[in-house]
């Protein structure tokens, strides 16, 4: 099978991770995946929503949003039509959980980290790729937070990335851009940490039906891109790393 961009069927798009990409956030990156492009920012506040008031606990929440030259026809701000639309807090909502399930909140102490993805180019897997970003751009933030004294260990437990796969035609392949997930039969979103877990998978049959077989193979193609992925996360990150995982 030839792809569109002559990549193999289990080969990702080439990654770059840019850290330190802006200059006021704890923590920032751009992520380029293809040609997705997305600026992920996490940013501390000493306080947490009403319902952790007094428990300790921190909390870990996301915005997402494409930039209206994003995509091809230009797309309306969300804050001109007075609303967010369905997608944006489906993926809002999924970035956050897939955060906060490698966090110890405990640790985190009473503080919340406002993570924002901002696509500013769509090519395909804008979702996974701010999960991916955004977990850089939260470790960044974590270890100021150590160096400043604030915390007694950076509170992430796992490593954690995200990537699509999916059925073109007969193929199962990985990391679909807009053109392939458009032609797309199933297409699959499979967010995982380093240890091999599931934080969250998002499966459809684009009026098409898959078997387990199928679904077998699109997850053994997500695991191979998110342990890619995840290498890569400990490559930018340097030193940082040896802090993540620490009980």
């Amino acid at each position: 099978m030839s792809r569109i961009d002559g990549r193999k069927k289990d080969e990702i798009r080439k990654v770059k991770i840019t850290r330190q990409y802006l200059k006021h956030p704890e923590g920032s990156v751009l992520i380029e995946m293809g040609d997705t492009k997305v600026i992920c920012t996490a940013m501390i506040e000493d306080k947490v929503p009403p319902f952790l008031r007094n428990t300790g606990k921190g909390w870990i929440t996301a915005e997402y949003s494409m930039l209206p030259a994003s995509t091809i026809t230009r797309k309306v701000r969300e804050a001109s039509r007075g609303k967010l639309d369905g997608r944006t807090q489906e993926i809002k909502r999924l970035i956050g959980r897939s955060l906060r399930s490698v966090v110890d909140l405990d640790a985190l102490g009473e503080k919340t980290i406002w993570i924002d993805c901002d696509v500013i180019q769509a090519d395909g897997g804008t979702r996974t790729a701010s999960i991916t970003g955004a977990f850089v751009a939260l470790a960044e933030a974590m270890y100021k937070l150590k160096q400043q004294g604030k915390v007694d260990k950076i509170p992430l437990k796992r490593f954690i990335a995200a990537i699509s796969a999916g059925i073109v035609g007969d193929n199962v392949i990985l990391d679909l851009c807009y053109k392939e997930d458009s032609n797309a039969n199933v297409d699959m979103n499979v967010v995982m940490t380093d240890k091999g877990e599931f934080a969250e998978i998002q499966g459809t049959g684009e009026e098409a039906l898959f078997n387990i077989e199928e679904l077998n193979s699109i997850l053994e193609l997500a695991k191979k891109g998110n342990e890619e992925l995840i290498e890569l996360q400990k490559e930018v990150l340097g030193e940082i790393t040896n802090y993540i995982g620490v009980e």
